[in-house]
């Protein structure tokens, strides 16, 4: 009998200050290694919009520490991307089919997200389930 577990759990904290700097710094330079164009767009149409970028960074990267990887070789930042439930804006992450392949090999049936910000920081945690006995 198998029975659903957590594979993998990930938190990061993230300076907004940082995330506004780098933009400003880097501009579309930094957008475009780490944001896919979908993200973009949904920062840009925001007032402070380095506050949705650092949320989205900081799920990224709490997604691939879950899986153990962090941002790497198995795992990039456009592997990760933030989604917004249309009815309750709870987010979410959809992954590439590279990342999605890592998931399917490890039995991962969900990731859950929980993003947080405050004036000065945002924090992200994932979990992720697998559908069975932990396969590593």
């Amino acid at each position: 009998m198998r029975v659903a577990g957590i594979l993998g759990i990930g938190v990061d904290i993230v300076d907004t200050a940082r995330v506004k700097h780098c933009l400003a710094t880097w501009g579309a330079r930094f957008a475009n290694k780490v944001f896919t164009r979908s993200e973009q767009d949904y920062c840009a149409g925001k007032v402070e919009a380095w506050r949705h970028y650092a949320g989205r960074f900081a799920v990224k990267e709490a997604v691939s520490k879950a899986f153990g990887t962090g941002i790497g070789q198995h795992i990039g930042w456009l592997d990760i991307e933030v989604m917004r439930d249309k009815k309750t804006g709870a987010p979410s992450a959809l992954l590439s089919a590279r990342a999605q392949a890592l998931a399917d090999a490890r039995g991962v049936t969900h990731i859950w997200i929980s993003l947080s910000h405050t004036g000065e920081y945002t924090v992200a945690q994932a979990v992720l389930e697998h559908k069975g006995n932990n396969p590593l």
